[in-house]
This record gives C-alpha cells, sequence and structure tokens, in this order.
C-alpha cells in the first residue's frame, strides 16, 4: 500500500471524526498523521508496528491504526464511522468548498444525504439560508457538482494508461492461445494521447472474426456484449469503458486508420487514398501522396495540408529532453532534498541539469521561501554543483504572481536567480479580463522566464480561470517569455490547442514536471505526449536545449 493510499484513508477518518463532531485533539492528530505520512521520503508499507512508532508525529494510538491498514486493509474506526454515516454525505467530503462543518449543517439542519439532493437544493436556493451559507457559497457549490457529474466516466490519460496496459496484455494472451498470430493495436482517443478519456478501443484482427467473437466469452477480465454494429462493449472494474472490433487481418489496418484519427482527418485521407486493401498504416498515407502522419496530430486541424507539402513537424520525444525545468524539494513542499532530486536527474534519468523552483514567500501554505532561506539554498547549490558536476542545478524560483500582477520579490533578489518561474497560486476566482491582465503585467517583468501553468486548472476538477490564449500568448512572443506546458497528468497546461498558435509566434515551450518528489519526473513522459499533440519539436523546447545552450539562453535573458 503506497503512502498516499495509507494518508488519504487517515485523512478520511478525520474528516469524519469532525463531521460527527468528536473530540478536536484527536481530529487534529490524525490530521497531522495524514499530511506526515504523504511526505515521508520513504514507503510506510513492510515496516514494523515498533519501526511505525518512531516516525515523528505518529504516536502509538495512529500507529496502531497504520498497522491495522496495511495488515488488514481497513482501520476499525473508521469502518465502525462509516456505518453511522450515509454514503452520501461520505461523497460529499470530495466536493471542494465545504468541509465537515458545512456539511454537519446541510445532513441535519437540511436533511440533505447525498450530492443529487444538494444539487436540487441548489436549485432551489435551499442553501443560502442556511447558517454560513450565502447565494455566493450556494452559486459555488452548484458549479462544481455539475463539473463532476460532467465528469462521470471520464479519465484522465495517465489513469487510463496503467488499464490499457494490463488489458492490452490480457487480450494478447488469449488471443496467441485462441489464434494464429493475431493483430491487435489500441486506437481511439488513447491512441492519439487525448489528455481526457472517456473509451478504450482496441482492434482485433484474426482469421476468422466470426469465430473469435463465438469464444469471446472465454475471455474473463471483461465480459463483453455484441452491439447491432458487431463491436463488442465491455467495462474495466472502474467503470472505464472498453470497446473491441474484430476485423480480418486483411482489413485491419484499414480499420486501425478509420478508428484512430478524428472523423475530418479519416475522412479527407480517405478521399485522397481510396479504398482497397492495406498491408500498413502507412500504406494508407502513401497512396493518398500525403506524408505519414503520427496518431497524435490526426485531429482534424492543420496536419493534412502540412502532410501534402512534406512539412510536419518532427515531434519531440522524451529522449529529446536534456534536462527538466520547475521542480520543488524540501526547502517548500517538496519531499526529497536538492541533493536527492539532482541525484535521481543524474544518475536515473540521465539528465544534464535540474532546474529547482521552490515556492516563493507569499506561497506560505507551502513554506514558500523569504530572503533569507533563498539566499541559503543558494548557497547550498553552489556548493552541490561543486560536488555533482558536471551536472548544473539552476537557481530558479516559483515566483507567485501576486493579485495586481507584480512578482513575490524585489529586483534585488530576482536578479539572483538563474531563472523565473512565475505562477498564480491564489485568488483564482477571476473573469477574462482581470486574469488576462494579470498574467500580462507578469510577463513584462523583466525577470520572468517562463510563464507557470497559465490557467490554473485541474482536469476533471477545476476549469482555471479564463484568459485570453492570443493575448497573453503574444505578450510572451513580445517579452521572450517561454510557456510551460506543465506535465502533471491533473494539469497538462498550456492546453495543446494552443500549442501550434504559440510556436508560429515564436515562442519557446517548456515541458515541466512541477515535480515535488524524485518519482514526479516522470511526468515529463505526459507531458511530451501532449506536446506532440500541440506539434512541439524539439528546437523549440527550452529543457531539449543542451547544457551549453540552455545556460547561454539564462545568461542572455539576464543581462
Amino acid at each position: 500500500m503506497e503512502n498516499k493510499t495509507i494518508s488519504r484513508t487517515l485523512r478520511l477518518l478525520s474528516q469524519l471524526m469532525e463531521l460527527h463532531q468528536g473530540n478536536a485533539f484527536k481530529i487534529k492528530s490524525v490530521a497531522n498523521a495524514a499530511f506526515k505520512i504523504d511526505k515521508l521520503p520513504f514507503p510506510i508499507s513492510g515496516k514494523s508496528l515498533e519501526e511505525i512508532e518512531k516516525i515523528e508525529g505518529l504516536g502509538k494510538s495512529i500507529s496502531a491504526k497504520v498497522c491495522e491498514l496495511l495488515t488488514v486493509g481497513t482501520i476499525t474506526d473508521l469502518q465502525q464511522i462509516l456505518k453511522e454515516t450515509p454514503e452520501g454525505i461520505v461523497e460529499m467530503l470530495g466536493i471542494k468548498g465545504i468541509g465537515p462543518k458545512k456539511i454537519v449543517v446541510i445532513w441535519k439542519d437540511l436533511g440533505i444525504e447525498n450530492v443529487g439532493e444538494l444539487y436540487y437544493a441548489c436549485n432551489e436556493n435551499r442553501l443560502i439560508e442556511a447558517k454560513g451559507f450565502g447565494l455566493k457559497t450556494q452559486e459555488e457549490i452548484k458549479k462544481v457538482i455539475e463539473f463532476k457529474m460532467a465528469a462521470a466516466g471520464k479519465f484522465l490519460y495517465a489513469r487510463a494508461e496503467h488499464l490499457v496496459t494490463e488489458l492490452h496484455t490480457d487480450l494478447s494472451l488469449w488471443l496467441n492461445n485462441a489464434e494464429n498470430t493475431p493483430l491487435i493495436e489500441i486506437t481511439g482517443a488513447f491512441r492519439r494521447c487525448c489528455e481526457i478519456i472517456e473509451e478504450i478501443e482496441f482492434v482485433i484482427g484474426t482469421d476468422n472474426p466470426e469465430i473469435t467473437a463465438e469464444t469471446l466469452y472465454l475471455f474473463k477480465t471483461i465480459e463483453f456484449k455484441k452491439q447491432p454494429d458487431n463491436s463488442f462493449i465491455g467495462e474495466t472494474a472502474f467503470g472505464l469503458k472498453v470497446i473491441l472490433s474484430l476485423e480480418s487481418k486483411t482489413n485491419f489496418y484499414l480499420q486501425w486508420f478509420i478508428s484512430t484519427g478524428n472523423p475530418d482527418h479519416v475522412k479527407n485521407v480517405l478521399a485522397l487514398a481510396g479504398s482497397g486493401s492495406f498491408i500498413t498504416e502507412a500504406a494508407i498515407y502513401e497512396k493518398a501522396n500525403l506524408a505519414f502522419v503520427e496518431p497524435e496530430l490526426r485531429e482534424g486541424t492543420n496536419e493534412i495540408k502540412l502532410a501534402k507539402e512534406n512539412k510536419l513537424p518532427i515531434l519531440v520525444t522524451t529522449k529529446d529532453l536534456k534536462g527538466t525545468l520547475h521542480n520543488h524539494s524540501t526547502w517548500s513542499d517538496g519531499v526529497h532534498t536538492l541533493e536527492q532530486m539532482a541525484s535521481f536527474c543524474k544518475n536515473e534519468l540521465g539528465l544534464t541539469y535540474l532546474g529547482i523552483c521552490d515556492h516563493s514567500k507569499s506561497a506560505f501554505y507551502a513554506n514558500g521561501l523569504n530572503e533569507q532561506r533563498v539566499y541559503a539554498q543558494q548557497q547550498e547549490i553552489d556548493a552541490l554543483n561543486l560536488k555533482i558536476a558536471p551536472f548544473i542545478i539552476f537557481k530558479g524560483i516559483e515566483s507567485d504572481i501576486l493579485n495586481d500582477g507584480s512578482l513575490d520579490y524585489p529586483e534585488e533578489i530576482l536578479k539572483s536567480f538563474d531563472f523565473v518561474v512565475a505562477s498564480i497560486h491564489s485568488n483564482l476566482r477571476m473573469d477574462e479580463e482581470k486574469a488576462t491582465a494579470r498574467l500580462i503585467k507578469a510577463i513584462e517583468n523583466p525577470y520572468t522566464t517562463i510563464l507557470g501553468h497559465p490557467t490554473g486548472r485541474l482536469l476533471l476538477s477545476r476549469k482555471g480561470y479564463p484568459i485570453d490564449y492570443a493575448k497573453v500568448i503574444d505578450a510572451c512572443a513580445a517579452n521572450q517569455v517561454v510557456i510551460e506546458i506543465n506535465a502533471n497528468p491533473l494539469r497538462l497546461d498550456l492546453d495543446w490547442r494552443w500549442h501550434n498558435y504559440a510556436l508560429e509566434k515564436g515562442v519557446l515551450l517548456a515541458i515541466n514536471p512541477d515535480a515535488h518528489r524524485m518519482e514526479g519526473f516522470y511526468d515529463m513522459h505526459y507531458g511530451t505526449l501532449v506536446a506532440r499533440k500541440g506539434g512541439l519539436t524539439a528546437s523549440q523546447c527550452l529543457n531539449a536545449f543542451s547544457l551549453t545552450d540552455i545556460t547561454g539562453y539564462f545568461n542572455k535573458k539576464n543581462r
């Protein structure tokens, strides 16, 4: 069991204890333990009760609960309190903006016991009369519920990826036992690396599709049901819809192509290629007199025009990345030390530089660095750079963009950094005009190097503040500011639909993991996939620059 799972379980326990108005000291102890475990730099699973008790901040009582969770998969106290709590009330704890205190009012005073009833009450303006609520709070709750409703049945690409890999393996093993050299490939939105996945599609090519269809009931991982169009639909245990298309081997590559691309892309290519049997997918493009279009680009935008002119970009890959920018350490809210983060990048990932960007002083909730701690961190970086050369740690900061658009330090501090990532973290409720003006003022600051996660969105949970993309990108072009593609699977921000516009304006993009622990560096994989969708090449990606080139870039920017 991962630390994060243990932490979430304890956090749920603390919330339910507060919901039932338990002992305040015990509630705080459990909540603090949840936070501590989430930040531990080592896995707690596998440790004995005695070892767990030695972890600072846990104590005997909570250590016993953790040990019970690791041993039997649950906590007795949690199960007991869950029995006393309606399922709908537990679900409400996942709604941003209402904590246990407000949920008590909703439950006990208003008699509402599930999210559906709560949504109805919002529409009926019932919440505005309740203690601690008002029209503004009611509207915010309503919007969050609507967002959750829209997100039902949708998965982040990163979450779907694990499910797809397992299912592909299971299907391949089953088919190889039942068929003679079958063909099987993933297709649809997942193959195009879309950031949100609603269904997984596989194309299967066999010598006899009818026989395969008749024996599909023997596949035990998922139960598939035949559809009128002769496809088969099932669902994973996690609720992800799975579609199988059974084809003859002679029709396999054509169907693979058809089911992969955006309908406009497919229609335009087939209008040029005509019908026929194809021995590879590339043969379809060849017959259409088009350059091969990578699956990520098949969105019906400008890729056909570029393919006709043989001007398709050579898309960036993770192998092109020479370093990583925008990362956090224990100096602010990271889990691992500067040296651990650097060593991991150097020895495990084979990178040549690390940009460290701990939070700035206004981010008090994230242990942001005041001026004295900035100086101390930079001294540590200087010492580490001597120790781990030729690998380099660049001195950066993730400076909060304040409400008026200014950055979080005076000029004498800002100029001490090699680079500055400017990001909005507070006062997110803005209209488009306010958000755009706030960003542009930060972009125009001569010390801003990179604009971080431009919209602040969290996929499937927070839309992000509205911005005028064109104006923001134009400002970055005018001020030579790089735009981040935040690689965290929850963000993937800048949205890939605006990458091409930025690239046309000459704006560099950076694939930044926003890593808060060593494992977070692997998120560059997802950032690279979405960057490919946007048409990014290595030459237009800041952290694909060599150590020499990026050093020169930072030096030139800071003159």
